[in-house]
């Protein structure tokens, strides 16, 4: 145990933010950098080493939080980023990504704020990363034997790095221009600088990884074809189409999905664009959808020059306290303030959208609303709450409803799919088809970044496995696994 009394006499702390009206005019992290670590040995220092560590059950990945803690408490970082790669592939994405359901499930939690396992955990990594403790780990021997990785999102790469290290040679194809799916173009880069995405592909390649980029499997190459050319294939594809809005006026200029919007501040980022040809600059920007995207898109379009920024949800606003039928330690439907937020705009709950208006040239001008409430369980508009708010540019980021059928990929391969219209895959995350597995997105439908690299790393081992007949690689999941909800 760090410090038996910390969480008694030390009080949560988190990571200090650049002032808003500073961060809004760049697009660097928002965070102050160096901020953390003058701090983060005593908030390691609050964690209570647990009989039972909940944290574990909160987290897929099955960290070793308690024990990364320990060692950051006492400033050992060479430990420390030892006990955090073993279990996780990639802590600076989910240390700065993810909703940090293990702080949920923190006991301390129970009547005092988290531990700030977030924080020490992209402390730790940066650290390591600083000091040289991140090195290349090619395998002593290899196998033989290939495999082709579909998709260079997290859990793409988290299966790739582990079959490459478990001595597969492994090329991983990706359809856009650069590898790392949506960690590359659907976060923005105050969110994660893609500067942490370029040193882990490195370190990948060095490894012995292949990459191929603008390659799409099922358009540029037939699948079946690919199937013959490599021993296993792990397709890490996502779950990439959009969820629309089919209401009267979608087709207006100036409506897009958020994946359509975000990408291309990406692009700008990257030098591929002098300017978005998406751009919130001037124009009165409305975000349809209440969640992470849906803040990254208020984020962007501050960042824009947006004259107003609009964010509609249609659930109610949830309680800033843990409500009673979501008891600790399941992840809570709480109020959530990100730094996007912090940077102005207006939130509206309770609102459904009836209809878009446009101009004689056809872009949208205004979006009509209507606010909603449930009733016996089913969502009912309230007669009389009609109104109208300017529209210029409209994002739509509800979600995601599955892998991209359209490209051919799941029928070229004949894959089966579930109920829910995800890829259909078995306990070592196969499919019907021989040699050919399925990690992440594809197989488990729109999920957090925590359990994207959790799939790739199960799914690495049932690869690991057929491939040789046995495997010493982790599986931190089963494909039936779910998030610890009410």
């Amino acid at each position: 145990m760090a410090d038996p009394k910390g969480f008694l006499t030390t009080g949560r702390e988190v990571a200090t933010t650049r002032p808003a009206e500073e961060r809004v005019k760049d697009w660097n992290e928002v965070y102050v950098p160096g901020s953390l670590l003058p701090i983060i040995s005593k908030q390691a220092g609050r964690c209570m080493d647990c009989g039972i560590p909940f944290c574990h059950n909160g987290c897929p990945l099955g960290n070793l939080i308690p024990e990364w803690n320990d060692y950051a408490y006492r400033e050992d970082w060479t430990a420390a980023s030892e006990r955090l790669h073993a279990t996780n592939n990639f802590p600076e994405f989910t240390g700065r990504l993810c909703p940090a359901p293990c702080e949920s499930a923190c006991v301390l939690a129970i009547n005092q704020p988290a531990v700030t396992i977030k924080n020490v955990e992209v402390s730790i990594i940066d650290k390591a990363w600083d000091s040289g403790d991140v090195t290349p780990q090619p395998p002593e021997r290899l196998s033989g034997k290939t495999v082709a990785v579909i998709g260079s999102g997290p859990a793409g790469l988290a299966a790739a790095q582990q079959l490459t290290r478990a001595g597969h040679t492994v090329a991983v194809y990706e359809r856009a221009d650069r590898i790392g799916g949506l960690l590359r173009y659907g976060i923005p880069e105050f969110k994660m600088e893609k500067s942490h995405i370029n040193r882990r592909i490195e370190q990948m390649r060095a490894e012995g990884t292949k990459f191929r980029t603008e390659i799409e499997i099922g358009r540029d190459i037939d699948a079946a074809k690919l199937r013959k050319r490599y021993d296993a294939v792990v397709i890490a594809a996502g779950a990439t189409v959009s969820r629309d809005l089919p209401v009267p006026g979608r087709e207006l200029n100036g409506v897009h999905f958020a994946m359509e919007y975000l990408p291309l501040s990406n692009k700008v980022r990257e030098g591929d664009l002098t300017v978005s040809p998406i751009s919130a600059e001037g124009k009165h920007v409305v975000v349809i959808g209440g969640g992470d995207t849906g803040a990254d898109c208020v984020g962007t379009a501050h960042r824009q020059g947006a004259a107003s920024v609009t964010q509609l949800e249609i659930m109610p606003r949830p309680g800033e306290e843990r409500a009673a039928h979501q008891p600790w330690p399941t992840f809570p439907m709480l109020y959530k303030v990100t730094s996007a937020h912090e940077e102005g705009g207006e939130r509206v709950y309770s609102v459904s959208t009836t209809h878009f208006e446009g101009d004689e040239d056809g872009n949208v001008q205004f979006l009509h609303l209507i606010e909603v409430e449930f009733k016996g369980g089913k969502l009912e508009q309230k007669p009389g709450t009609e109104r109208k708010i300017p529209a210029q540019l409209v994002t739509l980021a509800m979600g995601f409803t599955g892998t991209d059928q359209e490209n051919g990929l799941v029928e070229q391969f004949g894959l089966e799919l579930d109920e829910r219209g995800n890829i259909a895959r078995d306990a070592d995350f196969a499919t019907n088809v021989p040699g050919v597995y399925v990690a992440g997105d594809a197989g488990r439908g729109q999920s957090l970044i925590v359990w994207a690299i959790a799939e790739g790393r199960s799914a690495a081992r049932g690869v690991d496995r057929m491939l040789t007949g046995a495997s010493d690689l982790p599986a931190p999941i089963r494909p039936t696994d779910r998030a610890l909800t009410a």
